[in-house]
This record gives C-alpha cells, structure tokens and sequence, in this order.
C-alpha cells in the first residue's frame, strides 16, 4: 500500500494556524490573536490537518503547541461564531463538539511527545488543548482557568475527565466549580504545568525540552505515551460521547443564552435572572 507524501509545512494553505516544521520539530501555532486565539470551526479543521502530517511525518519527533502573541495561548470556543451559528441549533453544536473531540484524539495519538508553550492566558476549552499535550511550559505571568460554570457550559472535552488525574480531585473540583485564575506557580505547585520561566526565557526552556526529547528513541517513546494514555483513554471513551449530546441539547437553555449574550454584549452575566427563569 502506499501512502501519501507528508508535505512541507509551507505547502499548506492555512489560515487560522501556522504550521512550521524545522528539523525533527514541528510547530503549530493558533493565529487568531485579535480574538485572543479562540477556536472557531476552521481553526479546527487545520489544527486536525497539521496534526495528522505531523502524526505520519517519521522526521518529525516532537510538536509544540502555542498561540500567536503574547496575550494568549488559546481561549476555548469562538463565542461569537457560537452565538452566530451554533445558538438553538443542537445539531450545528453537534458538529462543531464532533470537530473539536477529533482534534484532542488525533493529539492524543498523534505518536510524538506534544508540548503546550503557554505565553499567554488558557481559559476554558484552551486548558482542555493544554491539558491535551503531554507536557507544558509557561511564562511565569500567565493565568489558567476554566469557565464553564459561569459562562454556559461543561468543560467535558479534557477538563472533567483528566484534571482529577493531573492535579488530584479536590483541586479539580476547585478550578472546575469556582472558575476563578490560576496564576502560573500554583498551577506549577499544582502539577498542571511542568516549568515557568519568566517571559523572556520561555522559547530557550521549550527549545531545551525539545532537544531533550528529540535525543530519544521514537519508538519508545511512542509506546510509551501509549501506555501513560490508558486512564485517559478509559475515562475519555466513558464520558465523550455523552458529553457531545447532552451540551448539544443544552445549548437551548437559559444558561447558554445568558452566558453566551453576556460575552457576545461585553457585559456581567445576570445570574438572578437565569435562576428565575429555571424555577
């Protein structure tokens, strides 16, 4: 059987990612940074592109993962694209949560070691991205959390299912429940991150792990994180599914509305109002 050629990263026509590869790395970059690099569908439809390149490209042994700028690393789901195209549509959602699980498998058995290069805040579906690659990096003046408590939703692509795991239980619940920062030393502290290095630092720490990881053997390694993935592979299957149908069906209710309207408005969202409205 013969497979297709893997391209050169500058063959790609891509327009939400910058894909480079150089050596045996290779980098992926989401450059939607007037939007703070939110994940839009087209977003993710080329991240899943250049994950399966790098996956069946053997010159490659790792990739990065990072965002364009300096004020984010990712912010989850495009809200507006939401409130456009996926409001009171359970099978559009549908879709777009069917596009996003695709993304976080094909990293997740992408067979190279994945790292999050973190320069900039990671909110919501953007942790569930970070928390997706094997390892991660941070400037030390970055700030994680989750939101969807607060905005409409349930962070049930990654967060739910593998925080426990990293960070240990009654943590999780804390970030998942109370939906407030994490600055970058708790989450090193924590065991969410594995380095922070002040800003001026962060490209020479990835380089150093990435070189580190280059000088080992793929195969190994590959079976290797196949191994470390059982538990997220067990909790993932369990739960993905249900997750995709239910926050489909959800996505009519007074909690979406409110939180998606109140981002889309710029304004606080009226809790009062949506408790109201569900009594």
């Amino acid at each position: 059987m013969n497979f297709p050629e893997c391209k050169s990263a500058d063959s790609f026509d891509f327009t939400n990612i910058i894909y480079k590869k150089e050596g045996q790395r290779a980098t992926v970059t989401m450059n939607r940074p007037d939007v703070l690099n939110c994940l839009n569908y087209p977003t993710l439809c080329e991240l899943h592109e250049a994950f399966e390149d790098v996956s069946f490209d053997d010159s490659i042994r790792v990739m990065v993962l990072t965002g364009a700028g300096d004020r984010a690393f990712c912010t989850g789901a495009d809200l507006k694209e939401q409130s456009q195209s996926c409001m009171d549509k359970p099978n559009a959602y549908w879709k777009w949560m069917g596009k996003f699980i695709e993304v976080h498998e094909k990293m997740r058995n992408i067979g190279k070691v994945t790292v999050a290069r973190l320069n900039g805040m990671v909110v919501g579906g953007g942790n569930e991205m970070n928390i997706s690659c094997d390892l991660a990096i941070a400037a030390d003046d970055i700030i994680i959390k989750q939101v969807g408590a607060a905005r409409g939703s349930v962070a049930a692509a990654g967060a739910t299912q593998w925080l426990p795991m990293i960070v240990g239980d009654r943590r999780a619940r804390e970030i998942l429940f109370l939906c407030e920062d994490i600055p970058a030393a708790k989450a090193l502290e924590w065991g969410l991150i594995n380095q922070a290095v002040p800003r001026s630092e962060l490209d020479a720490a990835v380089d150093t792990m990435c070189e580190k990881l280059i000088n080992k053997l793929p195969q190994c390694t590959r079976y290797t994180k196949q191994q470390i993935n059982y538990w997220r592979d067990v909790s993932w299957h369990q739960t993905i599914g249900h997750a995709r149908d239910w926050l489909s069906q959800h996505n009519m209710s007074p909690e979406v509305h409110e939180g998606v309207n109140a981002f889309v408005e710029k304004r606080p969202i009226d809790y009062k109002k949506v408790r109201e409205e569900q009594q």
